[in-house]
């Protein structure tokens, strides 16, 4: 797929995301807004995955999300990738719904492998799922992606450590960088230092997405990841992006991370996100 169509879902996936936060009042626009390039890359073009779900994954490459909060992104793409029914989004948050503000594995959505939201799990749970792969000799990858706050959590860096000792190489997670959090900024929270060099001293190797929302540098920053799988090191990408990209008013504030725009808000938006695919 051409970087324009990508480009063309991923400001539906943002449509998507805004509205489905506001019809409920709760929810996190603010890194779902900042992963769309991201997630519509990986489903879209790299990832290969069937549609038609199944748990076992065999002979696909899987993701996990680990921060789970950001779920609003995660479940407009698997649904414009064909896993359920896109009117399906209408029923966010609500009672009874498959579409919990977290995801959830007793709701059998498709799609959803593990149920995220605990911070600091996924990588965990990924790493266990590279090394199934490898017992059944499946080629395939897995994606694990995680919030620069939730490093803040002791136990991605014992996942980070148990990777590379056990040559974890069909794995790439990815640290998104927005460097804000729900109180404030990382920095300003509690500072995750220079994340290249301390990742790398873990024995990683490291990529860097400078623009994570710019398809094209999303897209060159995944190839450059997956050419450094098999080589009996774990890879990270650090994806540079902006809180609430596509919303002027929400850019690069942490005050976005779990609040809903009002009826106003909402309006101007949408008037700023193109329809493209037509809304659900």
């Amino acid at each position: 797929m051409k970087t324009p169509e990508l480009e063309k879902i991923s400001c539906q996936v943002r449509r998507d995301i805004v509205r489905m936060v506001h019809a409920v009042q709760s929810g996190h626009p603010g890194g779902s807004l900042g992963c769309v390039e991201f997630l519509v890359a990986l489903f879209f073009e790299k990832m290969t995955h069937k549609n038609e779900f199944n748990m076992d994954g065999e002979n696909e490459d899987l993701f996990f999300l680990s921060n789970g909060h950001i779920s609003p992104v995660l479940y407009s793409v698997l649904a414009r990738s064909g896993y359920f029914n896109i009117n399906e989004l209408k029923t966010f948050r609500n009672i009874d719904s498959r579409l919990q503000g977290h995801p959830a594995t007793k709701e059998k959505l498709p799609g959803i492998r593990i149920a995220s939201g605990s911070l600091g799990q996924g990588l965990s749970v990924a790493i266990g799922a590279c090394e199934a792969k490898k017992l059944n000799k499946d080629t395939k990858l897995v994606y694990c992606l995680c919030g620069d706050g939730e490093l803040q959590e002791g136990q991605i860096w014992e996942a980070l450590m148990y990777a590379n000792a056990k040559k974890i190489d069909n794995l790439i997670m990815t640290v998104d960088l927005n460097k804000q959090q729900i109180c404030g900024s990382t920095e300003e929270i509690l500072s995750l230092g220079d994340l290249n060099k301390k990742i790398t001293s873990f024995g990683w190797e490291i990529v860097e997405i400078e623009d994570g929302n710019e398809m094209y540098s999303v897209l060159n920053g995944i190839n450059s990841a997956i050419e450094l799988t098999k080589q009996k090191k774990p890879v990270c990408i650090l994806l540079n992006t902006q809180m609430g990209f596509g919303v002027d008013f929400m850019m690069g504030s942490h005050k976005w991370h779990g609040i809903a725009p009002n009826d106003e808000q909402l309006e101007i938006a949408l008037d700023q996100l193109e329809e493209t695919l037509g809304d659900y």
